[in-house]
C-alpha cells in the first residue's frame, strides 16, 4: 500500500464491533475525519493524519511493519497474532470492545480444563488455545474453524469449543456451557515499534495523550460537597477512586470543609447515600468532558 509522506497513519478495523467505537475515541480526541473516495481511507482534515481501515487481523501486522504509526484492535486480534517476530506495542487499554474467550461443552459433570486431556477442541484462536492448554498441562487437538464455532460439539467434530463470549445467548442457543475463562479482552491502542518521520514525533505523542485523556475522563466524574471536618478520612474512603481530594475552608466554618474529588470510578446513589450518612452535604456530582 503506498502512503503519503509527512503524515501520520492510523490502522482502525473496516467493519466490526470496534469500527464505530474507534472512530467515536479519534473524534473525541479532536481529529476530524471525512470520508475519503474508498472505504479504505479516511482523512483527518485538521491534522496530517490518515485512518487506514483494513479488517481487524491485519492491524497488528501493518503497525508491527511501521506501515501504520498507531492501531486499535482487540486485545484478543493482537494476542492470536503474536509469532515472535516484530510485535506492536501496547500503549494503553481502551475500555471498549470487552468481551471473554472461554471454553464450552455440551451439560454435565466438568472438572475442568483437565477434562479435555486428548479430546478436539474447536476454536478460531488456535495459537491463544495452545498456549492456555500448555500453561494448564493439558494436551488435547486443537481444531481450526473460521466461524460457527459453537455448532462443532453438535456435529461432533469436537467434545468442546473455545470461543467469543458476551452475553452467552449464542452459546446457549447452541446448547453449550461456559466453562473456564481463557483470556479476556478489549479494545487496545497500539503503536510501531519503527519511529516516525521525525517531524511527526510530536503530532503522534499530542494524539496518543489526547486519546488517554479520553479514556480517562471516560465514566470520570467531578464530585463536589461540604464535609465535617471531623468526617475527612471516612469521606476519602468512600469516594470511589479519588485518589487525593482537594480540600477548601469554608467561609465562617472552622467544623466543615469543601471537598472536590475527581472520581475514576462509576459514582452510584448506594456512595452518595453513604457520603450523606456521615455527615456530607450539598453533594454535586458533574460530569467531566476532557481530562488530561
Amino acid at each position: 500500500m503506498s502512503t503519503q509522506q509527512g503524515r501520520l497513519r492510523i490502522a482502525i478495523q473496516k467493519s466490526g464491533r470496534l469500527a464505530d467505537r474507534s472512530l467515536d475515541l479519534i473524534r473525541d480526541a479532536g481529529l476530524k475525519w471525512v470520508k475519503g473516495h474508498n472505504e479504505l481511507l479516511y482523512r483527518v482534515e485538521n491534522y496530517p493524519i490518515d485512518l487506514i481501515r483494513v479488517r481487524d487481523d491485519d492491524i497488528p501486522t501493518f503497525v508491527a511493519d511501521g506501515v501504520c504509526d498507531l492501531g486499535i484492535v482487540g486485545e484478543n486480534v493482537l494476542e492470536e497474532g503474536r509469532n515472535g517476530g516484530p510485535n506492536a506495542e501496547v500503549v494503553m487499554p481502551l475500555g471498549f470492545g470487552r468481551c471473554t474467550l472461554k471454553l464450552a461443552t455440551l451439560p454435565g459433570e466438568w472438572n475442568g480444563p483437565k477434562d479435555l486431556e486428548g479430546q478436539r477442541i474447536a476454536t478460531s484462536y488456535p495459537n491463544i488455545l495452545k498456549r492456555y492448554l500448555e500453561a494448564e498441562g493439558v494436551k488435547a487437538d486443537v481444531v481450526l474453524m473460521r466461524g460457527a464455532v459453537e455448532v462443532a460439539p453438535r456435529m461432533k467434530l469436537a467434545a468442546a469449543i473455545c470461543d467469543l463470549v458476551s452475553t452467552g445467548a449464542t452459546l446457549e442457543a447452541n446448547g453449550l456451557v461456559a466453562r473456564n475463562t481463557v483470556f479476556d479482552s478489549q479494545a487496545v491502542l497500539i503503536k510501531s515499534p519503527k519511529a516516525p518521520e521525525p517531524e511527526m514525533a510530536d503530532l503522534l505523542e499530542s494524539v496518543m495523550e489526547r486519546m488517554s485523556g479520553v479514556i480517562a475522563s471516560s465514566g470520570a466524574k467531578y464530585v463536589m460537597m461540604n464535609a465535617p471536618r471531623a468526617a475527612l478520612d471516612e469521606i476519602i474512603a468512600i469516594l470511589p477512586g479519588a485518589g487525593s481530594p482537594t480540600i477548601m475552608p469554608l467561609a465562617g466554618r472552622d467544623d466543615a470543609v469543601a471537598v472536590h474529588a475527581v472520581c475514576q470510578e462509576a459514582v452510584f446513589w448506594e456512595t452518595l447515600e453513604k457520603l450523606k450518612a456521615v455527615g456530607a452535604s450539598a453533594i454535586l456530582v458533574l460530569p467531566i468532558e476532557k481530562m488530561m
